[in-house]
């Protein structure tokens, strides 16, 4: 998991590189000629982290309702949603699970068009949509996804703008600002206080992780690797959700990891960190700029639609360095394994 977590830069300067980015550049352009009326998002698990950011991101850049499918509705109650004026993307680190090649091959046959995002362009999902974009993570050593993760994250990113540039290319001006991601993974990940904040919720019994906009993805993300390292009961809420009931469980005793930009979702986080300051809670945020009465784990300002890139290193390193300070095997987490297959 260290290895695969300190590959994440070297991970971000391949897919931008010519070799992965002009690939995705001509399906940004492919789907930007058929200018589809809505996106539907379907994934599961890390890959429904990154779904949930890209809908952020549809929505936000390209203005289409975007939303996650549920692919049960598919496979299990033999719905066949009319999806003819949809795009449908299937995010998945292994192209492999039936339920999302099923979801993209009866999207397909509706008249959709479909886009398989995944780190195996030989799997099912790819055979199965009429696009795909290789993520290029290479090899994951560890069950629990991180490079893969972060990954799918860019290449979403650089699929949406390239869309809404129209002919897939990326404008001058973004795409200096994505070069400079792996320098700033870099340093971000030299940050020593991930693993100093480790001991202090070795004997934590649950914890909570909150976020708005697209910082709430980085914060579901963040449960679930603490969920599957540490074993450690972890509950994400957006910080609006949050206050509508989930903040009476807050106290001294139930750490709050709070990822906090600085754009809009970042600002309205405002209103919920002095409520949680009422509740005494133990609160460690995420971000730039500094929180009056939180401990920091601090990440380089960059435009909040880049944020996610960068905010989810530090909790990714806290999700290792704690499932090791509780005497656990991050690599090996019981009862699962790295391709899950769902119907």
């Amino acid at each position: 998991m260290a290895a695969d977590i300190d590959e994440q830069p070297a991970g971000y300067a391949r897919l931008l590189s010519a070799a992965h980015a002009e690939p995705i550049a001509r399906v940004a352009a492919a789907i930007a000629q058929r200018r589809p009326r809505h996106v539907v998002f379907t994934a599961r698990g890390t890959s429904d982290h990154a779904a949930l950011y890209g809908a952020y991101l549809t929505e936000i850049r390209l203005g289409l309702p975007a939303g996650l499918a549920s692919p049960s509705a598919v496979t299990i109650y033999g719905a066949r949603p009319d999806l003819s004026d949809a795009l449908v993307v299937g995010v998945s680190q292994s192209g492999g699970s039936p339920d999302l090649t099923e979801v993209l091959r009866t999207a397909r046959a509706s008249g959709a068009l479909t886009l398989a995002v995944t780190n195996n362009p030989d799997s099912p999902l790819v055979e199965a949509a009429e696009l795909s974009v290789d993520i290029a993570a290479g090899h994951e050593r560890a069950v629990a996804a991180t490079k893969t993760y972060t990954a799918e994250l860019l290449a979403l990113l650089m699929l949406v703008e390239g869309i809404r540039a129209g002919g897939g290319t990326l404008p001058a001006e973004e795409r200096a600002a994505l070069d400079a991601l792996p320098e700033l993974a870099e340093r971000t990940l030299a940050d020593p206080t991930p693993a100093q904040l480790a001991p202090r919720y070795r004997f934590a019994g649950q914890l909570v992780t909150t976020g708005r906009g697209y910082a709430y993805p980085t914060a579901r993300e963040a449960a679930l690797k603490l969920m599957e390292t540490s074993y450690l009961p972890a509950l994400a809420f957006s910080g609006a959700d949050l206050l509508h009931g989930p903040l009476a469980m807050t106290d001294p005793d139930v750490p709050v990891l709070a990822v906090v930009g600085s754009g809009p979702g970042g600002r309205s986080m405002g209103e919920v960190l002095p409520r949680l300051g009422e509740r005494r809670a133990d609160v460690v945020v995420v971000g730039s700029a500094e929180i009056e009465g939180a401990t920091r784990m601090a990440v380089p300002e960059v435009d909040e639609r880049y944020a996610p890139l960068l905010d989810i290193l530090p909790l990714q390193r806290l999700a290792l360095a704690l499932a090791l300070a509780r005497g656990e095997d991050p690599d090996a987490p019981r009862g699962l394994k790295k391709v899950t297959a769902t119907m």
